[in-house]
């Protein structure tokens, strides 16, 4: 069957017509039959000439909210001309990557190469490492307002594009508006935007994925088409954008998904209005969707981290998260050039791969009781120190006989024993609780003749190399390891929280039964008993290594989802979501005591409180319809009802996506991380705006006309009429614009009320500081 989409009121370029129900962006779901009859070339174009110049109203609003968003983002962009909070970490990924040295980040790629690309456009060379905030650029001559103007293009044109989404999704001039002016004027946006940060692209890839799928959505019925294709593939790409930004862009993916799956449902019943699909036309839809929006994203995704690691060539601060199979590949790599065989009998330093501590031991006793009153055994203690120290020399002997000036290398897989040089005692391990893991053994030392002794098997510990051969040398710093206790087969371990004062507030040590943990990796840091001039020292100049592509990016994938979830220390700036719809705090980005004046990153409180109880009401709109429904009243008409709970529930679900998931989240949360949900709840209040004051678009009368479909024989000519609610709707959008008006004007006074804590200027009173302070935010200077 010849299928065609079909058009609705502010479709642009497209004719409009009535239809029984609608999808999320606005359009008819039912499907009109065009094989009796078709509109005439004429027709068309005199129909497309018609709606074209009926939009000259929506360009204008978007020329104009365009130059403003420009406007408010590129605003004093060069103050102030020093480093930014977060600006010290971005800023210096974007100079290491100009400077084509390796680092290591949580984040994926793409948001950082953009920075770097800034950098490169303008010629700088990196050498600025933005190493503290409230250095200045311009003494360090550094072209920090192209950085900056990156994030300011896109925020900008963020703006633009939530006009685009209600537009493209059939709304009134007045709710399209109402939601841009809720963006365009909010300070938290604006913010985050000026300065040089990740959440501008984020944010902007965001919205673009909402935008792309919506107007592939309304090419539904023809499918398999070029546009088709295009808005498909254009969905994909911008969903990658979002999750090569920061991995909270796979909200987005499942915010796109949920829709796709029901859309997939709906193709699959074999009573669709449109007609049955074969199975074999069903698995068309679903590989195109699967290709559009799985396997080009993710395809996408990986180029981005070819390009990291193409570009990061040589050594540097990022070498110590990553295994030394993966330094390898690094040119000028500290730990190939120093890398030492470690001999039996060697005095070794050992270090943890995580918090950096030594293995140390002293001639302190573990104390007979602890807090909890469990009992020690009142060994020596074994601790990790984090300095140098003699304590921190461990000889490692061997378990059979051999002569100390043989030189026999230690090798992967030995059982080997370690003595501790001060001491002179045995490392060993016990089936003894450790002081705060009862499921953990101790670690002590003990004298030679029990060494020796009857406690020999435990001092016997295999040393596993990380990925290491059979037979495999065992060196200093490029060895990654694991001690595993022969008898016992625990693992040595430490962790981050001290020790009581019994140890020093040392770290403990001790035995890990999960030695699969990666946390239980050392290596070996230097050999203090190597005289100088030996042989071992010559080193012979090595070529850089290679690695696949998969296995380096699997291997960073690791580290990144690890250290990612190991944010979970305190900020003095942390926020809990449940905090954020209500802004009840923000963040302090920047102070001048001379000045006294502050970037205090915060959203408009006018704007984000309304958008937060539209919230609310929706939720009691959808609630209010169902009980009516159950008791027989039928208080909306189908069109309207359809259109609420696809358009308007679509971006309700967007912004539960993109606000729920941070529930769950054990890292820390700041008031940046809803700058998504922000934005989908503008929608929301956009197009409940137009709901409330308008009910529906304006629909003509004659929707046959403009189908140009026929009536079969005998079917009655159907009463052109449209429900009450509709007509009262399409009589005047007086109110729809008064509610716009009053809305854009207290958030626009809003915006400028708070404007002196966005852009860091002018400073401020203390009185001018207190009034701000409406739930009393952490400004400085209130006194």
């Amino acid at each position: 069957m010849s299928q065609q989409a079909t058009p609705n009121v502010r479709h642009r370029g497209q004719g409009k017509k009535k239809g029984p129900a609608t999808g999320i962006d606005g359009t008819a779901n039912g499907n009109a039959d065009h094989t009796d009859a078709a509109p005439t070339t004429t027709q068309l174009r005199e129909k497309a000439t018609e709606v074209v110049t009926s939009e000259w109203d929506y360009k204008l609003a978007l020329v104009v909210i365009t130059i403003l968003a420009l406007a408010t983002r590129f605003y004093s962009l060069t103050h102030p001309d020093q480093v930014v909070f977060d600006e010290v970490h971005f800023g210096k990924f974007a100079s290491l990557y100009l400077q084509r040295t390796y680092f290591f980040d949580v984040h994926p790629p793409f948001g950082k190469l953009l920075f770097a690309f800034a950098g490169w456009i303008v010629g700088y060379n990196g050498e600025f490492l933005f190493d503290n905030i409230g250095d200045s650029y311009i003494t360090n001559g550094v072209p920090y307002t192209a950085y900056r103007s990156m994030p300011a293009l896109m925020g900008s044109f963020t703006v633009s594009t939530v006009f685009l989404i209600m537009w493209e999704s059939g709304y009134s001039l007045p709710a399209c508006i109402t939601a841009a002016s809720l963006v365009l004027f909010d300070n938290a946006h604006i913010g985050q935007t000026r300065l040089i940060l990740l959440d501008a692209g984020l944010v902007f890839a965001m919205a673009l994925s909402v935008l792309c799928y919506i107007r592939f959505y309304k090419l539904r019925h023809v499918p398999f088409s070029r546009k088709w294709w295009k808005w498909l593939l254009l969905t994909g790409v911008a969903l990658s954008c979002v999750i090569s930004t920061k991995y909270v862009g796979v909200f987005t993916f499942f915010s796109i998904g949920v829709p796709v799956m029901i859309d997939l449902w709906g193709l699959l019943d074999i009573n669709r209005r449109q007609g049955a699909l074969t199975l074999p036309e069903f698995g068309k839809h679903l590989g195109a969707r699967v290709i559009g929006l799985i396997i080009v994203p993710f395809f996408f995704y990986l180029f981005w981290f070819q390009v990291h690691f193409a570009i990061l060539s040589r050594s540097g601060p990022g070498d110590d998260f990553m295994t030394p199979e993966f330094q390898e590949t690094l040119s000028d790599n500290i730990m190939t050039q120093q890398a030492v065989g470690v001999d039996y009998f060697d005095e070794i330093t050992m270090r943890h791969k995580e918090t950096k501590v030594y293995l140390h031991s002293h001639v302190d006793k573990y104390p007979l009781r602890y807090e909890d009153g469990r009992i020690s055994s009142q060994g020596q203690q074994v601790t990790g120190y984090p300095h140098n120290d003699t304590n921190n020399h461990w000889q490692i002997v061997p378990t059979k006989q051999m002569t100390a000036e043989a030189g026999h290398p230690v090798k992967n897989g030995d059982i080997v024993r370690f003595r501790h040089a001060v001491t002179n005692s045995y490392l060993l391990t016990h089936d003894v609780a450790s002081p705060y893991f009862p499921t953990n053994q101790e670690f002590t030392t003990v004298l030679p003749d029990v060494g020796n002794g009857d406690r020999f098997n435990d001092t016997l510990f295999e040393l596993r190399i990380e990925q290491g051969k059979p037979g495999q040398a065992f060196k200093t710093k490029s060895s990654h390891f694991k001690l595993v206790h022969y008898p016992t087969k625990v693992a040595m371990w430490t962790h981050t929280t001290p020790l009581p004062d019994w140890a020093f507030k040392q770290a403990e040590i001790n035995g890990n039964k999960n030695i699969q943990q990666s946390t239980n990796v050392w290596y070996a840091e230097d050999i203090p008993s190597m005289p100088e001039g030996s042989d071992r020292l010559q080193k012979e100049v090595k070529k850089t290594k290679s690695l696949p592509f998969m296995r380096k990016y699997l291997e960073l994938q690791r580290a990144m989802f690890y250290h990612n979830n190991a944010l979970t220390s305190s900020h003095p700036y942390a926020s809990f979501p449940v905090q954020w719809p209500f802004l009840l705090r923000g963040v302090s980005f920047w102070t001048n005591n001379d000045s006294r004046s502050q970037i205090y990153f915060l959203g408009n409180p006018i704007g984000w409180w309304l958008a937060s109880s539209l919230l609310a009401v929706f939720a009691g709109i959808i609630g209010a319809d169902q009980v009516s429904l159950r008791r027989g009243v039928d208080a909306l008409d189908e069109r309207t009802r359809s259109r609420l709970y696809n358009s308007t529930g679509f971006f309700f679900l967007t912004w539960a996506a993109h606000y729920a998931p941070f529930f769950i989240m054990g890292r820390q949360l700041f008031l940046h991380h809803y700058l998504p949900a922000h934005l989908t709840s503008a929608l929301i209040t956009g197009a409940l705006v137009e709901f409330i004051f308008n009910v529906e678009p304006i629909v003509p009368e004659d929707a046959d006309q403009v189908s140009g479909s026929k009536k079969k024989k005998g079917e009655a000519s159907a009463p052109a009429h449209r429900p009450v609610r509709e007509r009262i709707g399409s009589q005047s959008l007086l109110m729809s614009w008064a509610a716009t008006g009053v809305i854009v004007a207290v958030v626009v006074w809003s915006f400028l009320f708070f404007a002196p804590l966005t852009y860091g200027k002018p400073g401020l009173t203390v009185d001018q500081v207190l009034a701000r302070k409406w739930l009393n935010y952490d400004l400085h200077f209130a006194k």
